[in-house]
């Protein structure tokens, strides 16, 4: 999923984000809005990954979502 769709369709994705990471506050998701970096960084705040881990975690979650939506 690109960073177009993952900004457009945030509200929809949101709880899917909150299921796969739940240590994610929903400040955590305001914050983000729907962008990846910011996804990024806080998987490595909150799950302490290194910023590869978490890229790697990003994309897979993309992948999954990209068949659904």
């Amino acid at each position: 999923m690109n960073r177009d769709i993952l900004k457009g369709k945030w509200m929809q994705i949101r709880g899917d984000v909150k299921r796969q990471w739940g240590k994610l506050t929903d400040d955590d998701l305001t914050t983000i809005d729907g962008d990846r970096d910011k996804l990024v960084g806080r998987l490595q705040e909150r799950y302490g990954y290194n910023r590869e881990q978490a890229e790697r975690e990003v994309n897979q979650f993309d992948q999954d979502l990209s068949t659904r939506y």
